[in-house]
């Protein structure tokens, strides 16, 4: 518990301090931030135009697809706000040799290295895409149970871990790459296929791709399972699963960058 309250006291003194450096420049801050509701605005207005000439797109209707992309852009929100900046900065940390400093410092690597730069700008991701996710529960007559609550909860959470294991990888192989922005173009490539609903690979040619995705490099439980979970029904066996692979996805991912350390040479030697 002591441990992790002085993380969480780091994680605040992070948070205060780019806050600070964030509005020290408040026209590029504000900038930030509009770009990011143009984006939103866009994105509803495609999944508007799709909605006014069917009623279902790949088993979800208008409501459940807003919660859908309510679930999507909280999350990509929360990776954006305290992962995304500082694993794309991790070779350049390499290449300048300013990585040596901060393996230095007494505390967790992982841990600083994932976690030192709050990005600001993104943060009003988080709580627009909980607004949408209300949104869209508006539109849907179900009723709601605690058992519902707390799979979408744990479900929400698994989802954040998933996603952040997947760009820890990422990260982690720019020890031998060095410069590693190929690998980061590839986690755009990523939350693409987290954009959208794994039943749309059903029924034709692209099954396969579906199940892939699903059951061997599992990106599209991701998003699909917090959204399942308050938009549909409960499906234990693929909550199971995901609680699964979230638990080696962590386990893999912290082991795998712990190996990319022991190979990391540093600027000195």
């Amino acid at each position: 518990m002591i441990a992790i309250r002085r993380y969480l006291r780091l994680m605040g003194a992070f948070g205060r301090y780019c806050l600070v450096n964030e509005l020290a420049f408040r026209g590029n801050f504000i900038a930030k931030i509009l770009v990011e509701v143009l984006w939103l605005a866009i994105l509803l207005l495609f999944y508007d135009t799709i909605f006014s000439r069917t009623t279902v797109v790949a088993d979800w209707s208008k409501a459940e697809y807003l919660v859908f992309v309510g679930c999507y852009y909280a999350l990509e929100g929360i990776i954006e706000t305290f992962f995304l900046e500082n694993c794309s900065e991790f070779s350049e940390l390499i290449r300048t040799g300013e990585l040596d400093f901060l393996l230095l410092k007494p505390i967790d690597e992982q841990f600083l290295i994932t976690c030192r730069r709050v990005d600001w700008s993104t943060a009003p991701k988080i709580p627009t895409g909980g607004l949408i996710i209300l949104w869209g529960l508006s539109q849907l007559n179900k009723e709601w149970d605690t058992t519902t609550v707390l799979a979408f909860a744990l479900m929400s959470v698994c989802a954040i871990a998933m996603a952040y294991s997947f760009l820890l990888v990422l990260t982690s192989a720019g020890v031998w790459m060095v410069r590693n922005q190929s690998l980061m173009e590839l986690w755009w490539l990523v939350t693409s296929l987290m954009r959208y609903p794994k039943e749309i690979y059903d029924g034709t040619w692209a099954w396969l791709i579906g199940r892939f995705f699903t059951y061997v490099l599992p990106l599209l439980l991701v998003i699909n399972m917090p959204a399942q979970v308050l938009a549909k029904a409960l499906d234990w066996k693929l909550i199971g699963l995901t609680l699964a692979v979230t638990l080696i996805l962590l386990f893999g991912s912290r082991k795998f960058f712990l190996l990319a350390l022991k190979s990391y040479r540093s600027a000195s030697s």
